[in-house]
């Protein structure tokens, strides 16, 4: 007799969500030279940030605030709107694995995109939901219909990525709050703004409004995705839940002291984001260069039609990465005829540029 599994995992398969760089690199032998597939912000956090978690390391001896009172009270005064209002996790990731656990139960309906972002269906399979899935419209979700199939099918949850991961398009203000008008009292909106700091507008939502969960990152724009810290905002009745499952010590103290002096380093992000358009435009300039066209990103990577279907674009990533170029791919048709590149370094950027019409005649363009 061996221990065995509760029959839920029993039943899932085995299964990875993203394989990670340093996987590939110990795959194939030698180090990346350009890492563009992961949507990191390769600009780097600000210096301060930098020396906060440095100082905070002579402490680490000690747990993190597990209420994370210090940078609740600064993103209060930076999202408008109360610490009751916010909850801390490991990244968008993690508290995403937690609002699922709160919300879905075995057989509960929960909508998200054909395509969308894996992890979240990662989660929701894993706590035994059922997912209904929307083909995305113009290379965009479609904010009404994901609204409109979760009240079809009777959904407790609906996620909505904007802007979007993996084809980086956004929609404005008013299409995000008229798909929030039209959800039912009884369904929860995960609104994920991973991307949030790049975007031209944001939504005006109500903190207080139960139905929607909007989550943030210090992983993309704030450039410290290995800090793994983001939050949440919501209303206090639907964040003080988290306190029932979360893990009360899993933001660490490091963690806790960057994301308090990044968020104070206002210049820092202006820069990044000035740093981010101008890569876009030179990604842009590269697919042109090469007969390609670049989808309208306001992220911190861009999607490039391959101008053929999946097979082709996926010859072309392999060919990519034989060259020393990390990058991925939508999963699923018709975005899955495009690759995606991050925003990276001048010479990142001039690497890829090299790498490009290679792996397009190596995959027979």
């Amino acid at each position: 007799m061996t221990p065995t599994l509760a029959p839920l995992p029993a039943s899932l398969p085995d299964a990875v969500p993203f394989v990670g760089p340093e996987t590939l690199e110990r795959q194939r032998g030698a180090p990346f030279r350009a890492r563009l597939g992961a949507n990191e912000n390769g600009f780097g956090p600000s210096p301060l940030a930098v020396e906060a978690m440095r100082q905070a390391a002579a402490e680490v001896w000690k747990y993190g605030d597990p209420t994370n009172h210090d940078l609740k009270a600064a993103l209060s005064a930076h999202c408008g709107c109360e610490p009751e209002n916010l909850v801390v996790g490991e990244g968008i990731d993690g508290l995403l694995g937690l609002a699922v656990r709160l919300m879905v139960a075995p057989g509960d309906r929960v909508v998200t995109s054909a395509g969308g972002y894996p992890t979240f269906d990662f989660h929701v399979t894993g706590f035994g939901g059922e997912l209904v899935r929307v083909p995305y419209r113009d290379d965009r979700q479609d904010a009404a219909a994901l609204v409109a199939r979760a009240a079809e099918t009777g959904a407790r949850m609906v996620y909505l990525c904007n802007p979007d991961n993996p084809m980086g398009g956004w929609h404005p203000p008013e299409v995000i709050e008229a798909a929030v008008a039209a959800l039912p009292a009884d369904i929860l909106l995960i609104l994920d703004e991973a991307y949030a700091e790049f975007a031209p507008a944001l939504p005006r939502i109500d903190p207080a409004d139960p139905r929607v969960l909007r989550m943030r990152t210090f992983s993309k724009a704030y450039g410290m995705a290995g800090a793994r810290i983001g939050y949440a905002i919501g209303a206090p009745q639907v964040i003080r839940a988290f306190d029932r499952v979360r893990n009360h010590f899993g933001v660490n103290s490091l963690a806790q002291a960057g994301a308090l002096a990044a968020l104070g380093d206002t210049a820092h992000l202006s820069r990044t984001v000035a740093r981010v358009a101008e890569a876009r435009e030179r990604i842009a300039a590269i697919a042109r260069d090469n007969g390609l066209a670049a989808l309208p990103s306001a992220t911190n990577f861009v999607a490039i039609d391959c101008g053929g279907d999946d097979s082709f674009a996926r010859a072309v990533l392999a060919a990519l990465g034989a060259q020393g170029i990390f990058a991925r791919m939508p999963w699923v048709a018709p975005q899955n005829r495009c690759i995606r590149v991050s925003c990276g370094s001048r010479a990142e950027l001039d690497a890829f540029a090299e790498a490009l019409p290679k792996a397009l005649a190596a995959a027979g363009n």
